[in-house]
C-alpha cells in the first residue's frame, strides 16, 4: 500500500474517532456531569489538532512528491528532447483521432 494510501486511511479514522467522540459530547453534555464534558471537548481538541496536522503533513508530502516528478520530467526532456517531442506528437495524433471520431 502506498504512503498516501496509508495517510488518507489514516486520516478518515482519525475523523471517524472525532465524529464518535463528538456523538459521546453530545450525549454527555445532556446526560453527564460538566466535568466528563470538559474532558470530551479537550479529548475532541486534540485529535482535531492531530488531524489537522497529519492533513498538513500529507499535503507537504504530495507538494513534494508533485516538485520532484516536474524535475524529473524536466530534466528527461533536457536529456532526450526528440523522444519527448516524438511522445507528445503521439499523445496528440491519439488525442486527435479520438476526438476525430465523435
Amino acid at each position: 500500500m502506498s504512503d498516501a494510501t496509508q495517510a488518507k486511511e489514516k486520516l478518515a479514522a482519525d475523523f471517524r474517532a472525532v465524529m464518535d467522540d463528538i456523538d459521546a459530547l453530545m450525549t454527555a453534555t445532556t446526560n453527564k456531569a460538566d466535568g466528563e464534558a470538559k474532558a470530551l471537548r479537550s479529548r475532541i481538541r486534540d485529535r482535531l489538532d492531530g488531524a489537522k496536522d497529519k492533513l498538513l503533513d500529507a499535503q507537504h508530502e504530495t507538494v513534494q512528491r508533485a516538485k520532484e516528478a516536474a524535475t524529473a520530467t524536466d530534466d528527461y526532456v533536457h536529456a532526450n528532447p526528440w523522444q519527448a517531442i516524438g511522445a507528445a506528437a503521439a499523445v496528440g495524433l491519439a488525442l486527435g483521432v479520438l476526438i476525430g471520431r465523435r
